[in-house]
């Protein structure tokens, strides 16, 4: 399982792109998709809403157990990837793609995010 290195990712298996005029996309990463399994329902914030870094802001529900999301950063949600709502199996077969879930126009500074390397001796254990 590899992880991109030109992401960012929370300890909450979350990951974030780099911004392109302030906005950031988030998903969740293939190892949390993975540990989930089978996603079938995807909760995700409206555009328009505030997220704060490190809280909840949705959830994924799998076929063994309903997972929550969480924000790596603070800002206010741009867009939602209506094609994982309608099709939330993306999510696994294309976490780093087609499965993204928001994108947020970040707001302060971007704490506490490893690199891929980083993430990858986390998730190692």
């Amino acid at each position: 399982m590899s992880n991109p290195q030109k992401l960012r990712y929370s300890k909450e298996h979350e990951w974030l792109s780099a911004a392109e005029d302030g906005v950031s996309t988030v998903g969740i990463t293939e190892h949390a998709a993975n540990a989930l399994g089978d996603v079938v329902y995807v909760q995700l914030p409206e555009v328009g809403d505030t997220v704060t870094a490190g809280r909840t802001c949705g959830e994924l529900e799998s076929t063994k157990s309903v997972s929550e999301l969480y924000s790596p950063v603070s800002g206010e949600v741009t867009a939602v990837n209506q094609d994982v709502v309608d099709d939330p199996a993306l999510v696994n077969s294309a976490p780093f793609e087609g499965g993204w879930l928001f994108k947020v126009r970040v707001a302060g500074e971007q704490k506490n995010l490893l690199s891929s390397d980083e993430y990858s001796a986390f998730i190692a254990g």
